[in-house]
């Protein structure tokens, strides 16, 4: 029987192990973020998932797409939506992930804008083909470049999709225009919006209400009304204003004059952000992509090397939340994500055209950059690079720089092509243009907002000046004969408050911690309690390996894993059935030999329950000591 019961164990032990290194090494390693797996096992670029076409041989790259696109359209991808094929390597980016313009689909040649765009619904479509604001036809002045929009004006233009405009069309004997209801102004002629009093009137630093054609206003937590000027001063440390240039990284006081070096060895300025509770400034060299770590707390240190990134850095962003550290490359026209302590990083969002600038706001989930390319426009998205909306399209040139005013959500921007600071809210509503070229407004390289002011370096005149946030009055040269001045930031705790996390998705807000993981296929922010925290190893990092479900739902896979978890189970069971008959007086079967290992994600945790917006996969190995030990 001993014989028997052994020889069955080790064929099978051999049998289990050909199955198991048949089911590891057959398959071909597909890269997690590039590739897509196969039903068969292969891998193809992720590009080239459900964009209409069969790539796998078995069709499963176009099996579970959200948008079965329809003639003379192409697919984005599984998470966007169908482009008209006019759009198609037009030189802009439609697609989330960029597919639309890559050079596998464009070619490596020049890329030539279609004669003919989808004009939009306030737009009118020239006889060529061009597009025009509807707003311009029939003034009297041909915009088209055949004149066509001038042609036929005696006819009813608003009875052709309301003229373009949002709510009325009125129709004159020469043209028309559009108007809005009460309570209501008109936007960039045909489009109307709500008037909010008191961004309209902006008497106001932060919390304002309007009642019966009167304001009253109000402060923030942290802040404290001045009894003379009625403004919002911060409570706590004088704020300090940290600026790079060619001699270092400097700072000085708002109220107070002359400037201090802190780092003086650093070589050339560069866009700078800072996590106020440490009092800790990151910093990228102009044209390099190095970003650096320098503490501004206690003596003079050495800068520490954080990243190496693909491409140069042209803006950089603190997410004090949630520990996060983002930037924009202009040169891979990409915006990118990293946690502060870790050198583990990625690209968020691709094919973007020239980002030159990024701003984030943690405690509402939302994440802002600027691009200055060909259709220059600011967006927004969540922190986890989804739900991208565009904010501001029209009327913009070459925006460099971002800033946002957190206690009254407004998000300001200077936009060189302009020679102009202006602002918008997060949704995109109620713009407007707050400092106007002054003659120290050619090339700003940073700006930040603070209290009732508005703060920009400026290359030309080598100078750093500030001016009220409302208006652009009151301005100050706050220092001079700068030279090559880079990224401005101000120092003060008030501006990074704590709060209740929103974890990467909007709308979804952790209680109580929200775990980051850079290493899925997408980036993933995860809610965690308090127990599944007590319950970590301190040896597992904040940063974890997740299986991607695609991984797993993949039906060949599935039947090979399926496989050997059964012949697993079978092998166990033989084992034991065998080591019973074999020893049984002795009984000296250990613990250690059979055990389950569980995966090193921290947000799998035993005897717990996980939160309802928590997406978990787990892992389990069987670990078979055939050593005895």
């Amino acid at each position: 029987m001993g014989d028997l019961g052994g020889a069955f164990l080790l064929v099978a032990a051999v049998f289990w192990l050909h199955i198991s290194d048949a089911a590891l090494h057959s398959l071909p390693s597909c890269h997690q973020q590039l590739e897509f797996r196969c039903s068969n096992g292969l891998c193809i670029s992720k590009l080239k998932v459900c964009d209409g076409r069969k790539n796998c041989e078995d069709g499963s790259d176009e099996r579970h797409c959200s948008h079965a696109c329809s003639a003379g359209f192409f697919s984005c991808g599984p998470s966007d939506g169908c482009l008209p094929e006019n759009k198609l390597c037009d030189g802009r980016t439609d697609c989330k992930d960029g597919r639309d313009e890559t050079q596998e689909l464009c070619g490596s040649g020049q890329r030539v804008p279609q004669k003919s765009p989808a004009c939009a619904v306030s737009e009118f479509r020239c006889r060529d083909g061009s597009c025009i604001p509807h707003s311009w036809r029939c003034d009297h002045s041909a915009d088209c470049p055949d004149a066509s929009d001038e042609d036929h004006c005696d006819q009813d233009e608003c009875r052709v999709n309301n003229g373009g405009c949002s709510h009325y069309c009125v129709d004159l004997p020469m043209g028309f225009h559009c108007d809005c209801p009460e309570n209501m102004r008109l936007v960039e002629d045909t489009h109307c919006e709500e008037v909010d009093a008191c961004l309209e009137s902006d008497v106001c630093d932060q919390l304002c209400v309007h009642v019966n054609g009167s304001f009253t206003c109000d402060c923030l937590e942290g802040y404290h009304m001045n009894p003379v000027t009625r403004e919002c001063n911060a409570n706590g440390d004088e704020p300090q204003l940290v600026f790079t240039a060619s001699e270092g990284i400097q700072w000085k006081s708002i109220t107070g004059p002359g400037s201090k070096t802190l780092a003086p060895h650093l070589p050339g300025p560069g866009p700078v952000a800072v996590v106020a509770s440490n009092r800790m400034l990151y910093w990228a060299q102009q044209g390099q992509g190095s970003i650096y770590r320098i503490s501004l707390s206690g003596r003079p240190q050495e800068a520490v090397l954080v990243l190496e990134v693909q491409g140069s850095v042209s803006g950089l962003a603190v997410d004090w939340i949630h520990q996060l550290l983002y930037w924009t490359s202009t040169e891979t026209g990409s915006l990118g994500i990293a946690l502060l302590d870790s050198s583990t990083q990625r690209q968020l969002i691709t094919g973007l055209d020239q980002p030159s600038a990024v701003a984030v706001d943690p405690l509402r989930g939302l994440l802002f950059w600027t691009q200055c390319g060909s259709s220059p426009k600011i967006e927004k998205a969540g922190l986890d690079g989804r739900d991208r909306t565009t904010l501001v399209s029209s009327s913009i040139r070459h925006p460099v720089a971002l800033s946002l005013d957190m206690p009254r959500q407004l998000l300001y921007w200077f936009d060189e092509g302009m020679r102009s600071i202006s602002r918008v809210n997060v949704e995109g509503r109620h713009r407007k243009t707050v400092v106007e070229s002054n003659g120290y407004m050619d090339r700003c390289l940073g700006l930040a907002v603070f209290e009732g002011f508005v703060y920009w370096s400026e290359e030309v005149t080598h100078s750093i000046c500030r001016a009220n946030k409302h208006n652009g009055r009151n301005l100050q040269v706050l220092l001079s004969n700068i030279t090559s001045l880079g990224g401005v930031s101000i120092i003060q705790a008030v501006l990074q408050p704590n709060g209740t996390s929103v974890c990467g998705h909007l709308g979804t807000v952790c209680r109580h911690k929200c775990v980051v993981n850079l290493r899925s296929e997408h980036p993933k922010f995860s809610c965690i309690s308090p127990e599944m925290k007590q319950n970590q190893s301190q040896e597992i990092p904040a940063i974890t390996h997740t299986v991607p479900t695609s991984t797993l739902t993949d039906p060949a896979f599935a039947g090979i894993l399926s496989l050997i978890m059964f012949l697993s189970v079978l092998l166990v069971g033989m084992a034991l059935w065998w080591w019973r008959e074999e020893f049984r007086p002795s009984r000296s079967l250990t613990v250690q030999s059979f055990a389950f290992k569980e995966s090193q994600d921290p947000l799998i945790i035993q005897g717990t329950t996980v939160a309802p917006n928590t997406c978990l996969v787990k892992e389990t190995l069987l670990k078979l000591d055939l050593d005895g030990e």
